[in-house]
Formats: C-alpha cells, structure tokens, sequence
C-alpha cells in the first residue's frame, strides 16, 4: 500500500507505518493544489491534519484512494459525502489531542486573565510596572462552554477546579451529561448574557459557522473573555473584532482562523 502523508505528522506517529514492509510512505508537505492533484491517483491512503483541504475536486483525482485519514479530531477538511461516494473510508483520531486542547484552552484563559503576555515584553525592556498587570482571579467567574464534548467536557472538569461556576449550551447533550461535569445545561442565549467567559469548542459544519455573531456580541456582559481553541469560523471574527474596539470584550484568544495562515487585515489585527 502506498500511503501520502501531506501534513507534518510526529516521527513517532508515523514509525509503526514506515516499519511495516507492506506500505510505501511518502512524506510530501507544502504541495499546491495542482501538485497533489498530479500526484493522488499513485496512492491508496492520504493522511493529513488540518492543512489539505480533501475536497471532491481531489477525490476525483484519487483513482486509488481507499483511505482518509485525518490526524486529529475535526473532519470538516475532508469532504465526507464525496468520499463516500467513491467508497473511500474517512477516519479520524478523536482522542487524539483532546487533553492538549483542554490545557491549551486555560493557558489562553489564564495568559489572559494575567496579562501574560503585555508583562513579559514590559518586564524585558527594563520595567517594573505591576499595578497594571495584576488581572483578575478565575474564582468565581461564570465559564460558559458552547459544546461539551471530548475537549468542552475536559474544559469543564479543570475550569471547576479553580473554581469557576461553569455553564454550557450544547443541544445534543441530556441534562445528565451536564450533571456528570457538575455544570448547568443552558440555552445560547444565557451563555451570552451571563457568562463572564465564553469558551467555543465545537467541530465547523453549516450549523456552526458564524454561529457567534455581531447580535450575539451586543447582548454579552461588558468586559467579558472569549476563547476559540475549536475552529476558525464559528465566530464571527469581524464582529469579534468590533467587539474589542468597542470594549465590550475585553479580551479574545483564538489560536484559529477562518483563514489559515490568516492574511486578511481583520484577522490580522
């Protein structure tokens, strides 16, 4: 079998493949579009991560591809319905960076909370500024998750911890999931209005995208925290912009985009 791996995968997730002497493995990072679409009809599996779109345009290319393979959680690269039709086998590893992504998400909350990163730079050039960074305790605050799945659950578990009152909207949970983290099942709606942090960890699909708009920005507390450690596009980033300005938010962490490398000016600033 011959297997293309087009993203950046760790040597050790690759060295069971590359040991077994029935599979050829072919590391091809950076291809074009038009480069893979050259190259895709050779292969039988293609593993990638977030980086290759999957896209029925190279479907139609793989003449041989039996597998997909996504190196992580979220599929919304992949064009499922499309492989499908041709027989190919989506696969993902959903358990794959599930607790990464949980840390990752309070390392943002709490670099923001303690304004990590505007001290660092100020304590370098020779400063010895504190009243200004002092930030402000977890304890207390009101956690509202929107999605409390493998990452949203583990959120949910480390944010009580400190002590956080924690809420959650996500439609296609019961009342006793909610219960087994300790956290009150809400609609959207209160998330936006009570939470003091909003915490986003859905997968995109056509139900998610832009589902934090410029309306859902209005109604929020003054000076609330946004974290996107899910996927670029379920929030609005234009209207999450805006919000900043206008200091309604008083502080957003997103470690992605709607655009990956993001190169628009909104996503930028």
């Amino acid at each position: 079998m011959k297997v293309l791996i087009t993203d950046e995968i760790s040597p050790e997730g690759l060295q069971p493949l590359q040991e077994d002497p029935r599979i050829q493995v072919d590391v091809k990072l950076g291809l074009t579009v038009e480069e893979l679409h050259r190259i895709i009809g050779d292969y039988e599996a293609i593993i990638t991560r977030s980086g290759t779109r999957v896209d029925s345009a190279l479907i139609q290319h793989a003449k041989n591809l039996k597998i997909i393979a996504r190196a992580g959680v979220g599929i919304d690269n992949v064009e499922v319905d499309a492989a499908s039709k041709q027989g190919i086998i989506v696969v993902n590893a959903p358990y794959g960076n599930v607790n990464s992504a949980a840390e990752h998400t309070m390392a943002l909350l709490l670099s923001l909370c303690r304004n990590i990163t505007q001290a660092n730079p100020s304590l370098k050039s020779g400063q010895w500024k504190r009243a200004p960074f002092t930030g402000h305790e977890l304890k207390g605050r009101t956690l509202g998750i929107i999605g409390l799945g493998k990452v949203g659950g583990r959120v949910a578990l480390r944010a009580k911890a400190f002590e956080m009152e924690v809420m959650t909207y996500d439609p296609y949970i019961s009342e006793k999931r909610a219960e087994d983290f300790g956290v009150k099942l809400v609609s959207l709606e209160d998330i936006v209005r009570y939470a003091d942090v909003i915490s986003v960890h859905t997968p995109l699909n056509d139900e998610t995208r832009g589902m934090i708009n410029a309306e859902h920005f209005e109604g929020m507390k003054n000076g609330v925290i946004v974290v996107n450690c899910a996927r670029g596009g379920i929030i609005d980033e234009a209207a999450m912009l805006d919000a900043l300005d206008s200091g309604r938010v008083t502080g957003a962490a997103f470690d992605v985009w709607s655009e990956e490398p993001p190169t628009s000016d909104v996503l930028r600033r």
